[in-house]
């Protein structure tokens, strides 16, 4: 298989959103709507968007296939040599905000990217991982989340769930807070090692375990009964993940920069979100014990 032939990888990532939105709706019972969109500068996408659920109080699981003539700031700047190329990027991104505030949130995203100029050989690689953001830390459902990491990678190196979790620790990381995001899993990006064939490979297997991982978590959480307090920490603490989103994170850049579609790139904010100027949990309480239990990284398998 040709590593420039994208029709193979959009028909996959086409698979898996539909997939992974049938299985979201059978937790929540309610539909997610379909929002099909195009890119003027070139490709389109579409978005599976979830509000007001009775599981998921947001949550989007997105495709995409951008096109374009050249490459933005954010793609070039550590790759110099790419500046002036057509490219391509093709990926299945999804964030999941459940209203109980002992439902963890999760991130998936899995994508491909290819740069191509004439009498050239066309620059490819693939990325993705997920990762997992409580805001109450149950250590039974992080060892189950990060072990699904793991087998995802198992068959393509002993080494890499390893690497890929330690790049997630340092990947989702607010520096101007010296806080982990959340409780990590995996993150790769670059991915050409081994030719094509073994990397579409890993992907697919790192998106097919995705519900493997998250949802069971999710049946054991969403009938935790909560109150006022909970959801104003879950408010807090979504605040952390805004940030990140914002400041942080490259694939948001990269979807701003080169011209992506707003409401897409966007919908993985939460709903309610609070900030409070220089605030601690209280000594001893279930809060403070997302800190100093979960948050700095660990090895949870």
């Amino acid at each position: 298989m040709s590593a420039a032939d994208t029709a193979v990888i959009r028909d996959h990532f086409l698979a898996l959103q539909e997939r992974i939105v049938a299985a979201l709706e059978a937790v929540d019972g309610q539909p997610f709507r379909r929002d099909e969109w195009q890119r003027p500068e070139g490709g389109g996408g579409i978005s599976r968007l979830i509000e007001e659920g009775q599981v998921f109080e947001r949550g989007g699981v997105n495709f995409s296939q951008v096109i374009g003539a050249s490459l933005p700031a954010s793609a070039t700047a550590h790759r110099p040599q790419l500046a002036g190329r057509r490219w391509q990027a093709l990926g299945v991104s999804l964030v999941l905000h459940p209203r109980n505030p002992y439902c963890p949130t999760a991130h998936m995203n899995v994508r491909f990217f290819i740069a191509e100029k004439e009498g050239e050989e066309p620059v490819w690689w693939f990325g993705g991982g997920m990762d997992l953001t409580p805001c109450y830390g149950f250590a039974e459902d992080a060892v189950h989340f990060h072990r699904c990491c793991r087998d995802a990678l198992a068959p393509f190196g002993e080494s890499l769930h390893a690497d890929y979790k330690a790049w997630c620790d340092r990947y989702f990381f607010l520096k101007h807070r010296n806080e982990a995001r959340g409780i990590g899993g995996i993150f790769f990006d670059d991915l050409n090692e081994g030719g094509f064939e073994r990397c579409f490979a890993l992907v697919q297997s790192v998106g097919n375990q995705f519900t493997t991982a998250y949802l069971p978590l999710v049946e054991r959480r969403r009938q935790i009964p909560h109150g006022e307090r909970e959801r104003d920490f879950q408010a807090y603490r979504r605040g952390r993940y805004v940030e990140f989103n914002l400041v942080w994170d490259r694939g948001t850049l990269f979807g701003l920069q080169s011209g992506g579609r707003t409401e897409s790139i966007l919908m993985s904010l939460p709903p309610l979100v609070k900030w409070r100027y220089d605030w601690h949990p209280a000594p001893g309480s279930a809060e403070e014990k997302l800190y100093t239990d979960f948050l700095p990284p660990r090895d949870w398998v």
